[in-house]
């Protein structure tokens, strides 16, 4: 099943890398490249999923996470954060502002197209 999938991180790389993962497994793609253009998007393109890198410029992911938490027209969205601040206190804040999940980076691509494919089931 396709679905809309918005990718936000303020690594080039990064972006392309996931862009082309999320388009092989069949989803519709969207970017963004700093945590204001993530919220613009999550706003106007309602996703289905947000992968959300927690260091970016204009809005932390973390900020980005509490406001759509707080608007429950966006209650629907589905957020895995991923980051390379992989401490128990970063997961435990990640998850603490209403992330769904969180995967620390590196990760192999093949972990997280099947943990998108678990969110996205459920």
């Amino acid at each position: 099943m396709k679905h809309r999938i918005l990718i936000a991180d303020d690594e080039p790389n990064i972006l392309i890398s996931l862009e082309f993962l999320m388009k092989r497994e069949g989803h519709e793609v969207l970017l963004a490249r700093n945590g204001i253009e993530a919220l613009d998007a999550i706003r106007r393109e309602r996703p289905a999923l947000v992968l959300l890198d927690v260091m970016m410029p204009g809005k932390s992911g973390f900020e980005v996470c509490q406001a759509v938490r707080a608007d429950e027209s966006l209650a629907g969205i589905k957020i895995l954060m991923l980051t390379a601040k992989g401490r128990d206190t970063d997961v435990a804040q990640g998850l603490g502002v209403g992330a769904d999940g969180y995967m620390t980076k590196p990760f192999s691509t093949k972990d997280l197209a099947t943990r998108v494919r678990e969110m996205l089931a459920a």
